[in-house]
């Protein structure tokens, strides 16, 4: 389980980054769209590598896929849009802050229904303090 934990905290890391690499790129292309589009260019040439060297043939399942299982593209467009847009106005860590304030709200919606077959953990009190916590320890984290 270790290994999930770290291969997790370096996605985590990589958040950030690809918010402000993403928002220079942005205005250096005088397009946050435009910057949007070529981020979406490289990531699907690196997720179609992947694919097609850990197993083509899993590919051929998304034809029969729910089609509500592919929202996650638009969220994930509408993330790289939003950050790339408004990072370079309103700070990347202002911008990091909200998104990490968003996903724990939506990660303890998501854990407390089971929805989209997540395993149920429920929002007990202590779960929820703890939530609070940690977006109390983001907030103090930006302000200086």
């Amino acid at each position: 389980m270790a290994h999930y934990a770290i291969i997790m905290l370096i996605a985590g890391m990589g958040i950030p980054l690809l918010a402000a690499l993403n928002a220079a790129l942005g205005q250096h292309m005088g397009s946050p769209a435009a910057a949007a589009a070529i981020l979406f260019v490289v990531a699907l040439s690196v997720g179609a590598t992947a694919a097609v060297v850990t197993g083509p043939a899993a590919l051929l399942k998304a034809v029969d896929a729910p089609r509500h299982l592919f929202l996650g593209g638009a969220l994930v467009a509408f993330y790289v849009l939003s950050v790339t847009y408004i990072a370079p106005h309103f700070g990347v860590g202002n911008a990091v802050f909200f998104v990490l304030i968003g996903q724990l709200i939506s990660a303890a919606a998501i854990d407390h229904f089971g929805l989209f077959g997540a395993q149920i953990s429920p929002l007990s009190m202590t779960r929820a303090a703890g939530i609070g916590l940690m977006a109390l320890g983001v907030w103090v984290t930006q302000q200086a």
